[in-house]
């Protein structure tokens, strides 16, 4: 019933073992040299707690401009994405779409578990594509939709092409979904990830949102941007009776411990300090992801401004090949195959500065060697 997903398989266990880490996006900007996760999140260590009476879906649900009733905290984004899928594709049985086939309209390129979830409900998936550098083109969803869909799944940023969207886009793709009565999903794992200059302060943790708009379900978590991805916290936001069935959903599936939720407290109570000192580390390492596709003929693509990852072309080389050369060299670096272009690579800048700007001339000596797996 569940189909496999491939990059999730793949990366297990990379990221600890890697010496140069260019395939996580989570922003951990201090190198980690424990065999085992801290006790206390680093981040958090020394910080103190919200006062009594405070909780995690009142603190989230502050940041979003919502009522507590439409927060639901999940074992981290994963786990809000899902239930937001089996919710949203949870047939009414007395609807007319309950004897048909469900159908989810999904971008592409795009994240592997946002096309293969679907499936494990038995719905057919749609795709719609992201051009002219992946902008997100309203038009284009719209034209994509048919009677049966019933979710639209898209990311903000993209991933892999870090392209961002703002909320009068994502306003115009909410209303196209809303009108063939389906759900909006927006995964905001990748939204904080804004320069100082690009903060909404009518967005959420400084990134836009689709939070509030008619039909429209938001996920994120304390993972990508905070760097807090060992506490497991996501959450899921949506309108109350979205939130309440979802709510229902969940009682299927493992919840969220209570220690990661007082640590996930102590984060938000914390919450600006936080995401000041994540600004800082996200833009030294998008200055240094730009300056490294600036400086290489050999590498096509863009970096978007604030994006600490990028989706690239490795010109005249066989990208697989590459990887797995890259790999014997200690260099993790996510094939493109698994984000549906075969000639690209995804490279992600998310631990200390020193420690991304040694990847990246690792990576560089591989594209100059002389058996660089050129085709």
């Amino acid at each position: 019933m569940f189909p496999h997903i491939e990059y999730l398989e793949w990366l297990q266990g990379r990221p600890d073992v890697a010496m140069y880490d260019l395939g996580s996006s989570d922003l951990r900007g201090v190198t980690e040299t424990q065999e085992r996760p801290a006790t206390v999140p680093p981040a958090l260590e020394g910080r103190s707690d919200p006062p009594v009476g405070a909780t995690l879906e009142l603190q989230i649900a502050s940041e979003y401009g919502v009522d507590p009733e439409c927060v639901l905290v999940t074992a981290g984004a994963s786990h809000a994405n899902f239930l937001a899928t089996a919710t949203a594709l949870d047939a009414d049985p007395t609807s007319e779409r309950a004897d048909g086939r469900q159908r989810a309209l999904v971008e592409k390129p795009g994240y592997e578990p946002h096309r293969r979830t679907p499936a494990a409900f038995d719905a057919a998936v749609d795709r719609f594509l992201r051009e002219d550098d992946y902008q997100l083109v309203p038009e284009r969803v719209e034209k994509a939709l048919t009677s049966d869909t019933s979710l639209v799944t898209i990311t903000n940023r993209h991933n892999p092409s870090g392209r961002l969207a703002d909320r009068e886009t994502l306003a115009d793709v909410a209303a196209n979904a809303s009108a063939y009565d389906a759900r909006l999903l927006v995964d905001e794992a990748y939204a904080p990830f804004v320069t100082e200059e690009q903060v909404r302060p009518d967005g959420a943790l400084g990134g836009p949102t689709a939070a509030g708009l008619d039909d429209a379900v938001v996920t994120g978590s304390l993972t990508k941007f905070l760097g807090l991805g060992d506490l497991r916290i996501g959450w899921l936001v949506a309108d109350a009776d979205f939130v309440e069935r979802a709510r229902e959903v969940a009682h299927h599936v493992p919840g969220v411990a209570d220690v990661s939720r007082a640590y996930g407290m102590r984060a938000f109570h914390h919450v600006e300090d936080l995401l000041a000192e994540q600004r800082a580390l996200l833009a030294e390492n998008s200055a240094l992801l730009a300056e490294f596709v600036a400086a290489r003929d050999d590498v096509e693509g863009f970096v978007a401004d604030g994006s600490t990852f990028a989706f690239l072309e490795l010109t005249g080389v066989d990208t697989d090949e590459l990887v797995e050369r890259a790999w014997e060299d200690g260099i993790l670096i996510a094939p493109g195959r698994f984000f549906e272009d075969d000639a690209r690579v995804r490279l992600s800048l998310g631990r200390a500065p020193t420690d991304m700007d040694a990847a990246l001339r690792a990576l560089a000596s591989l594209l100059d060697a002389p058996d660089s797996s050129k085709s």
